[in-house]
């Protein structure tokens, strides 16, 4: 089986490659995340936009590019390797992939012209599989619903237009849209105003580990909201929307260890220790080559995870569930292990080599940690025997 990408997709990542090399540098990326709500200045969103970048995985029927999840792999790759601190995977990546399995015609017109941005709320406290942790409940009739319960972490939920939200019904596990439009911030709170009812839930940024992605706290109390999707039970469409979103985050953690690997590489061909470099020395190279090797097998499952998923293949869910652990692992290893090649002055907040540790933990606990992804695999093995 060929791994290795087609010319238009070598080109396309040559281009966001270059992209953001030039328009997200890390000082750029530093300055979002240490100063700025949204994590992206309008200007470069908008240029984002207007690259096509937004309508990657919206039909081309819509308006979109029409591509597929392994054309987001090479832009997710490189997304990563820039640790970008913008909104583009919550929503040309997961809301996106969520409204085009719900059949939101409208709002994925909306989210590849780039006129809206919009979020999902699936993670919740706890661990383990992020659909069986779902408890926020939903009450109502026809299309008009309440929601109350507590979503702890929305990716880009203060910034989005709007946020799906997977909830508990009498039908079992369904979807809820709430426009986030009508909400406004308060003393750093974001809260619902409605002249009849109040409170009808919150939504505060809330700090994480990692710098360059922002993150909200929903506080659901009678909020509104409109039933989304079709008939019947959810569940199975958001583990397919949860998987296929795993596999592309697993794509960015590649990035992310490929730029720790090249900027230790860096360091130590640079930094001089008894007169002569430092990746002279042999446990400066052990450690270069063990990065090299969990890079290269990450990347493996998770081009084959994209595969899987793009032509269905029966191991579609162990490949997913393979690759976002292996990519999880790779990385949690390589950025520490940069940090250990850049001695004390990787610690510092100067340096570089902490805001890819950073991305690295974080994703490892989106939709599903590695731990949980290992006892899937296990799971499906087991049963095999």
């Amino acid at each position: 089986m060929d791994f290795t990408f087609s010319d238009d997709q070598i080109a396309l990542r040559d281009a966001v490659r270059s992209f953001l090399a030039a328009e997200a540098p890390r000082e750029y990326v530093r300055r979002m995340a240490e100063h700025d709500d949204a994590g992206i200045t309008p200007e470069l969103w908008s240029r984002i936009v207007d690259l096509g970048w937004t309508g990657l995985l919206v039909p081309d029927a819509l308006g979109g590019l029409g591509l597929g999840i392994i054309d987001a792999v090479v832009v997710q790759e490189e997304m990563g390797r820039s640790v970008f601190p913008g909104p583009y995977f919550s929503s040309a990546i997961v809301a996106t992939l969520a409204a085009r399995a719900l059949g939101l015609d409208d709002r994925l017109a909306a989210l590849g012209a780039g006129t809206e941005r919009g979020t999902v709320a699936l993670d919740e406290a706890g661990h383990g599989d992020p659909i069986e942790r779902i408890r926020v409940r939903a009450s109502g009739r026809g299309s008009r619903h309440k929601l109350d319960g507590v979503k702890p972490m929305v990716m880009d939920g203060a910034s989005a237009d709007w946020v799906l939200v997977p909830a508990r019904t009498r039908d079992g596990l369904q979807t809820f849209l709430v426009e986030t439009r009508g909400l406004v911030e308060t003393r750093g709170l974001v809260e619902t105003r409605d002249l009849i009812e109040r409170p009808k839930g919150n939504a505060q940024p809330v700090p994480s580990l990692d710098v360059t992605r922002k993150f909200s706290r929903f506080e659901f109390d009678e909020t509104r909201a409109l039933l989304v999707g079709p008939l019947g039970d959810h569940a199975q469409l958001w583990r397919r929307v949860a998987d296929d979103a795993a596999v592309l985050l697993a794509a960015e953690l590649i990035g992310v260890s490929e730029a720790a690997n090249a900027l230790a590489l860096d360091y130590a061909q640079a930094r001089e220790v008894f007169g002569k470099p430092l990746s002279k020395f042999q446990v400066t190279r052990h450690k270069a080559v063990d990065m090299l090797r969990e890079i290269e097998i990450a990347r493996v499952a998770v081009h084959y995870a994209a595969w899987a998923s793009a032509v269905d293949a029966p191991d579609r869910e162990i490949a997913a569930a393979m690759a976002k652990a292996q990519a999880a692992t790779a990385a949690n290893y390589v950025t520490a292990e940069c940090i250990q090649i850049h001695g004390g002055v990787g610690y510092t907040w100067e340096n570089d080599a902490h805001l890819f540790l950073r991305r690295a933990k974080v994703d490892d606990l989106l939709l599903g940690g590695q731990g949980w992804q290992r006892e899937r695999v296990a799971d499906e093995y087991f049963a095999t025997l």
